[in-house]
Formats: C-alpha cells, structure tokens, sequence
C-alpha cells in the first residue's frame, strides 16, 4: 500500500484571502518528506497541523516572492533553537537562491547566523530543462511567466516513489505547464480568478481550454483569491483548503 500524500499546508494566495496561509505543501511517502514551498506563514502552518519540522529534508521553491519564500528564515531559525535539528536539510530553488537567502534571512532576523551551527544546511540551484535527481526526488523545473525579478520564476514536475506531482508555482498561462502537468497523478495549478485575464497569474477559464492536453489525473486549483473563493460552489474542479490530504 503507498502511503504517500500530499498535505496543503498552505493554499492561499499573497493577500492571505479567505484566511488562508501562503503557498506551502506536504509531500510524505516511505522515503521521501519534503515541502514544495514555504510562505511566510508556513511554520505556523506546521505546527497547526502537528508536521515534524524535523523529519522534513528539503524544501523546493519555485521563486523569491514572501508568500512562497518568507517562511524559510522562520523554518531555519526554528530548527537551530527550537527544535534542535540535526539531520540535515535542502533548499532547492532557482538560479540565485545563495544571494536570496542570505537576503531573506538579514531582513528576517538580523545577525542571525545563515549557515546553522547543529546541522548541515545545503543550498542547491536548478535551473529549467533536463531532471536533477535531487535525493529520492527526480525534479524538472520549468520556466513559468510571472515577475522575473522575484525569479527566474519555476514549476516544477516531481517524480517520487512511482508517482507525478506537478505544481504551475505562480504564473500566467504559459505553453510549458502542458509538459509540466501531462497526465501527472496530482496536477496543482494556480487559479487565482475564475474569468478575468491577470497579469502574472493564471485564470481558470484560460486552464480549462488547455486542460485536454495536459490530460492530469487529478487537478487541484490553489492560490485563488477572493474572486474563486467567492464562487467555489460554481467550480466543477477539485480546489485545495488548508490541511486538505490528497493520497497519492
């Protein structure tokens, strides 16, 4: 029996709509424990949801915005004087996270040391093209369309343990979620309004035209803001909520 799961720990949009926490999700299976993102709410998330901080070996981020980055310092500070981690752990992101992390963590908590004393902390680059084996994780990053300066902006499609996770990250329509995406077995996509075209995001009326050819076996919508969350019961796709489980 595969025990894998993917747990939304955070399935807001940037603006904290309908009271949810920023982008941050859960995958767990026999080996693998990792989060695809970290918003700046993420530790409150994880301690909401009673997740071992500890057990978690890396973090993948798709670009350098706080509701998808802003949680790493708090993880990172946290796991040095709370809960006394030992094991180590890796931060996966695009080209440039040394420099943005060493940002993030000045502006976070002045004076506290980026690279912690109990454990060793690795900080790996991916750039889109052909898959990294990264651990138990095989990771394609994608190049997705939403704000080059918080960037370069990734999606990414992970294989582990016999299964597809694919996640859009923030952007809008782009040709290269057809081949992030394709029949993966957990599709999440960003659908932050129902109809209306905005820039660097992706409407769900545009998703929709395409989805034939992504072909996904299960698609859940996320990052949505007040438009969608005001017209969920109109939706006729499954849409994520914080602490929602989807078995893999």
């Amino acid at each position: 029996a595969c025990l894998m799961h993917l747990q939304f720990v955070g399935s807001g949009d940037a603006f904290g709509s309908g009271g949810r926490l920023n982008t941050c999700f859960h995958v767990v299976g026999a080996e693998a424990n990792f989060l695809i993102d970290c918003g700046a709410s993420s530790l409150v998330g994880l301690n909401r949801l009673g997740i071992d901080a500890n057990a978690i070996d890396r973090i993948l981020v798709t670009h350098f915005h706080a509701d998808h980055f802003g949680g790493v310092p708090f993880f990172i500070v946290h796991a040095e004087l709370v809960a006394k981690r030992t094991r180590p752990l890796e931060i996966v992101g695009p080209v440039s996270l040394p420099a943005r992390y060493a940002q993030a963590m000045d502006t976070a908590f002045p004076s506290f040391p980026h690279a912690p004393a109990r454990f060793p902390l690795k900080l790996t680059e991916i750039e889109p093209g052909a898959p990294r084996e990264i651990g138990p994780l095989r990771v394609t990053a994608f190049p997705v369309v939403h704000a080059e300066a918080a960037g370069p902006c990734l999606g990414y499609r992970i294989e582990v343990e016999g299964r597809v996770i694919a996640y859009s990250g923030d952007t809008e329509w782009t040709e290269s979620l057809v081949a992030l995406g394709r029949e993966a077995d957990l599709f999440v996509c960003e659908a932050y309004t129902r109809e209306k075209p905005v820039k660097s995001h992706t409407d769900l009326a545009t998703l929709v035209r395409h989805l034939d050819r992504i072909r996904p076996k299960r698609l859940v919508l996320t990052h949505m803001s007040a438009d969608m969350l005001a017209n969920l019961d109109l939706i006729p796709y499954a849409t994520a909520a914080d602490g929602m489980i989807v078995a893999l």
